[in-house]
């Protein structure tokens, strides 16, 4: 493994760690994430590689990624599948055997060098390879694949496949760390070495990502059982080790019960992660360590400059250039040529209903009044991915891009990877957060919007409550009781949105330059000093490994 390690571990860092992750966004190259998750995970690698940590990834290489992202004729969202081609990975010659519904399955062991990217090295996981059959093959076809039976492949194949190449490679963890719950599997098979939970417990831990049931997957544990998720463990069997009576079986409660620690991913997540699992017995403890993202990968390094000057007009003449930057971006996919000396509000995530994209139209009356204002200009950019099989967030994309073509100064762009994510932040003047309060765990892509200068608008949710000091380095949208019907709550925090942008924002930014300099400058500290995702990685030994 050495050799695919370029650098000298510190000894702060030595206790040997695999990180088990449906995705990582490492490289715009590496098409093998769909959003946060795997943002986050990809900053976690840098920041091992930053530190020296005695890390290693493990993860899946889908043959499909998860989609890309094109429009049909009439520019409405076209899911597209095209098979990709990575010359730039190592085959590490090592094929293992993971039994996946009673067949053989091949997995063949794929690397990414530390120097490569800049990061851990990561193992890669493959089933598209000559010796499976085509349904095999399929197994790592597409992230997330709509299909349950495939899903749970995939699980075995993170988690069962993962341990046994890491025995094959003769790396032998102290800890295995199950980013989210689809690596649980790998529990089952150290349980079959071990054949003593309390064992295995010392040596795995985890985090949670989401409240969302999406995010929390629950399957039929005869299903399960079936599909080989359980290493050969008999239905009884782990109704007894996981103390379930259920024939739902959830991957979080049982990664709850199978770990020594586990962690949510900001302060306001952990209270309601702690509340959401109360009733699970025997659970391990859930603390918090809240996400972040890498300082050296995402924040332009002519605004740091410029931070580090306290001049504040080299600050805004580089924000502008990205701006420009940003808007050849725009005008090549929209024919639409924006202004950069007028305030450009991006709002750019995976588009999920929760998280409310469309908020901002909500009173499309007063929507279409702020964006025709001639005295304060806006310039208005949406862009994400809706899951490919979601039709209703995608009824939501689209119906945006339908608004969107009478408006100059609103573009809806398509493509959102890690090169346009990086373009919409170093571009926005506005970063807007939008999720139905407490639905959103963390919410990362507001830390590395702030890292380039731009100032958040949010929900108080996630890790904006750890951030946020109002008129000072963001604007938070006020809080409103979280049990209202959800028409009654978009009805409110519209309001309080609009009148923050039409009374605060846009009357700063045009008519008291110093001040929006401030909470730009503000912006940009703080997140740099605290949520930069080094600290994160540090915390994980302080508080989760070393434990």
């Amino acid at each position: 493994m050495e050799r695919y390690r370029q650098y000298k571990i510190n000894p702060k860092y030595s206790k040997s760690v695999a990180y088990f992750s449906m995705e990582f966004a490492i490289h715009q190259a590496l098409k093998i994430y769909s959003g946060g998750l795997g943002f986050l995970a990809g900053s976690h690698m840098r920041s091992a590689y930053d530190l020296q940590q005695n890390v290693i990834g493990v993860g899946m290489l889908w043959s499909y990624g998860y989609y890309d992202q094109g429009r049909d004729e009439e520019r409405n969202l076209r899911v597209e599948f095209r098979k990709k081609r990575y010359y730039f990975l190592e085959d590490t010659g090592i094929t293992v055997s993971v039994t996946v519904n009673t067949k053989d399955v091949k997995v063949r062991a794929y690397i990414v060098p530390s120097e490569t990217f800049g990061t851990a090295p990561i193992i890669l996981l493959s089933t598209d390879i000559e010796e499976n059959d085509y349904l095999a093959r399929t197994i790592t076809h597409k992230l997330y694949d709509s299909n349950n039976e495939t899903r749970i492949a995939q699980e075995i194949i993170l988690g069962i496949g993962g341990v046994k190449v890491l025995d094959a490679l003769g790396i032998r963890p102290e800890i295995y760390h199950m980013n989210e719950g689809h690596a649980l599997p790998l529990v089952f098979e150290l349980y079959g070495k071990m054949r003593d939970l309390e064992e295995v417990k010392k040596h795995v831990v985890f985090t949670t990502h989401t409240p969302e049931a999406a995010g929390n997957e629950e399957h039929s544990l005869f299903l399960l059982h079936k599909m080989g998720f359980f290493n050969g463990l008999a239905i009884d069997e782990v109704r007894v080790l996981m103390e379930t009576h259920n024939d739902l079986f959830s991957l979080t409660v049982g990664a709850l019960k199978a770990s020594k620690i586990a962690n949510a991913v900001s302060r306001m997540h952990c209270e309601v992660s702690n509340k959401m699992w109360s009733w699970v017995e025997d659970k391990c403890e859930i603390i918090y360590v809240t996400n972040a993202q890498n300082r050296r990968y995402w924040a332009d390094k002519g605004l740091l400059t410029a931070l580090d000057e306290h001049e504040d007009y080299e600050l805004e003449a580089r924000k502008k250039h990205l701006k420009r930057m940003l808007f050849i971006e725009v005008a090549n996919q929209t024919g639409k040529m924006m202004d950069p000396n007028v305030l450009t509000i991006v709002w750019a995530r995976r588009f999920a209903e929760y998280k409310r994209p469309g908020l901002l139209k909500y009173d499309f009356e007063r929507f279409v009044d702020f964006v025709n204002s001639q005295d304060m200009p806006v310039q208005i950019i949406w862009a994400g991915k809706p899951y490919p099989f979601d039709s209703g967030a995608i009824n939501i994309f689209n119906e945006i891009n339908y608004i969107s073509k009478e408006y100059k100064n609103i573009a809806v762009l398509v493509g959102y990877e890690l090169n346009l994510s990086m373009m919409l932040k170093k571009g926005a003047d506005i970063w807007l957060n939008t999720p139905r309060v407490t639905r959103e765990a963390s919410g990362t892509s507001g830390m590395s919007a702030a890292m380039n200068g731009a100032v958040n608008i949010s929900i108080p949710d996630g890790w904006h409550p750890e951030f946020e000091k109002h008129g000072q380095n963001c604007f938070t949208i006020p809080a409103i009781a979280k049990d209202l019907p959800h028409e009654e709550q978009d009805r409110l925090d519209n309001q309080h949105l609009m009148d923050i942008l039409e009374n605060e924002a846009l009357p700063t930014y045009y008519k008291n330059k110093k001040k929006w300099m401030s909470i730009m400058r503000n912006s940009m500290i703080d997140t740099l000093n605290d949520f930069d995702s080094g600290r994160m990685v540090h915390e994980y030994y302080m508080k989760m490994y070393n434990n």
